[in-house]
């Protein structure tokens, strides 16, 4: 037993036997499992919260500057008359970086899956001309009221609309997961440091006996706490390693179930290189974190118990 091997060697040098000190063996003890679910759980939320941020990123970037003008008119001859004329009244100022007219048949393409033949057939339903518009600069309010109304002077059947503006509530949404992830990872972080602050508080509950025949050899609180600190980093490896292994699993698991969607906005949540890395020190901060708990509670303990 620890204690006799701590006797026998006649001074308190706490070695390989020191982990002994700990009631429950590794693996077969609860603290290796609990790390290693918290940090699986916390790789996940970690991950969600970057593809959610790298969404909103590339969104906001693809979509800067960019504004739709709307040409609203019931008789064919004239919206297409309009529309040129708006096309025409955009390239030729020096605030707007591109214009591009969007086909009818490409228009028409995009409503068929909500109109059906109405979208397509003879009688089909009338749809605005629509011009995608790229402004050299953001696009502000007072831009946006300036251009408007130099625009419906000159095309009076024109409607104006920053593309920002029409993903507003999903990047709201996309705001409040991102709180949410980082909620997630703040209280997982909590539930282990009381999950490794109860391990250490019953271990030394355990071995009090122990620990009090090691300090009449000569053992210093700090040598005691480097016992558990040890041992409980340990464990938290051992389930940081396996919760890695299990959250990157997940990961890669939803990440292909949302590629199969096929949709832009969540292919622009792909993980870089930094993201992974993110990922990857988890671990080693639940390491980190439990460790640095451990010899906090024990010293404290030990204190108290003098």
């Amino acid at each position: 037993m620890a204690l006799a091997g701590l006797i026998r060697r006649g001074a308190p040098r706490f070695g390989s036997e020191s982990a002994r000190m700990l009631p429950q063996a590794r693996i077969a003890g609860p603290m290796p499992w609990v790390m290693a679910i918290m940090i699986a759980l916390t790789v996940m939320a970690a991950g969600a919260g970057l593809a959610l941020h790298n969404v909103a990123t590339n969104a906001r970037t693809e979509i800067a500057g960019g504004i739709t003008v709307q040409i609203v008119e019931g008789a064919p001859a004239e919206r297409e008359r309009q529309a040129e004329q708006a096309v025409a009244f955009l390239t030729a100022r020096d605030d707007v970086a591109s214009v591009r007219r969007v086909p009818d048949a490409e228009l028409a393409a995009l409503l068929e899956p909500w109109l059906g033949e109405a979208a397509t057939g003879e009688a089909a339903v009338p749809t605005p001309a629509l011009i995608d518009v790229r402004l050299s600069g953001p696009v502000t309010a007072l831009r946006l009221r300036e251009l408007r109304a130099e625009l419906v002077a000159e095309v009076p059947s024109a409607r104006l609309d920053a593309q920002a503006g029409w993903l507003a509530p999903v990047f709201n949404a996309i705001r409040s997961l991102q709180y949410l992830a980082i909620g997630l990872v703040v209280l997982l972080a909590a539930t282990s440091v009381a999950a490794v602050w109860l391990a250490a508080r019953s271990a030394l509950g355990s071995n009090r006996d122990t620990i009090d025949v090691i300090h009449h050899l000569g053992g210093t609180d700090g040598q005691i706490a480097r016992i558990f600190q040890r041992s409980i980093g340990i464990d938290a490896a051992l389930g940081g390693v396996a919760g890695l292994a299990l959250g990157i699993g997940a990961i890669f698991v939803l990440g292909q179930q949302f590629a199969a969607l096929g949709s832009g906005l969540v292919a622009g949540g792909t993980l870089a290189t930094r993201d992974w890395l993110v990922i990857g020190a988890v671990p080693v901060a639940g390491v980190i974190l439990a460790m640095l708990t451990a010899r906090l509670t024990v010293v404290g303990a030990l204190r108290r118990m003098l």
